[in-house]
């Protein structure tokens, strides 16, 4: 998920120190118009909103965790376990407990296009959804690939490639965060979806032509995750070294 946490609405209520300031988020939008040092109602009546914004903006954070989006990524965590109990089920190759798993699976790639929408669309992104949402991403194609795998659907090299991958490149966001963020592309976007085409028909009983196809889709999500990846750590290691040429042109202009 991107966007501006909701926990920093309380931040910018921090912003108006002085009073009937403009940058006040508790002012109407005209309230900037004002003169500060009136003493008709109408000032008076500008300054509540910013005294009552710091409680509206403690009620948000209070209620933050349960917005729409976190529910989906949380639907999505216990999707996971469930997914597995029905892939397994009837030995894991009965094609009606296998639609089942398919069906949960479905549900939680369409959630996790939702939630991240939502989030950004409607500011509810959290610091929990920061952390749970790629958790939740990486639990439920990681739980259907070693399903996969571990029934003989799908070679081990291939699980093993894309969970690395993804693993890896998570890891590396975190180690270069401190230089800054780097941003989901078209062909990580692409990758993903592909992914989750291929994992969905691998999961389904699948015979004949379409068998051949979800070959073929496979072949594609994982060409798109190494090359993705390869492009994550090139960005990744150009972000670092602007990230230490502007630590040390900061740290000169400082000194001298």
């Amino acid at each position: 998920m991107t966007g501006v946490p909701a926990s920093a609405a309380g931040g910018s209520s921090g912003a108006h120190g002085a009073p009937g300031s403009a940058a006040t988020s508790g002012a109407a939008p005209d309230s900037g118009s004002r003169d500060p040092g009136s003493r008709d109602s109408g000032s008076h009546d500008g300054e509540r909103p910013v005294r009552g914004g710091k409680i509206a903006a403690a009620a948000v954070n209070q209620a933050s965790l349960w917005n729409v989006a976190n529910l989906l990524t949380m639907l999505r965590l216990v999707l996971v376990p469930g997914f597995v109990a029905l892939m397994l089920a009837g030995g894991g190759y009965d094609p009606a407990w296998r639609s089942l798993a398919w069906a949960a699976f479905a549900i939680a790639m369409i959630t996790d296009l939702f939630d991240g929408h939502l989030a950004r669309t409607y500011n509810l992104v959290t610091d929990f959804g920061k952390i749970a949402d790629p958790i939740a991403d990486k639990a439920i194609m990681g739980a259907a690939l070693i399903c996969l795998s571990g029934l003989g659907d799908l070679p081990w090299w291939v699980t093993i490639v894309i969970l690395a991958r993804e693993l890896g490149i998570t890891l590396m966001r975190f180690v270069v965060i401190r230089y800054g963020v780097i941003p989901a592309s078209r062909g990580g976007k692409l990758k993903t979806l592909t992914q989750g085409v291929a994992v969905g028909m691998y999961v389904l009983a699948l015979t004949g032509w379409l068998a051949t196809l979800r070959f073929w889709v496979m072949a594609a999500a994982v060409v798109l995750t190494v090359v993705t990846g390869l492009d994550y750590v090139r960005q990744a290691i150009v972000l670092r070294r602007q990230g230490i040429a502007e630590r040390a042109a900061a740290l000169e202009e400082t000194e001298a």
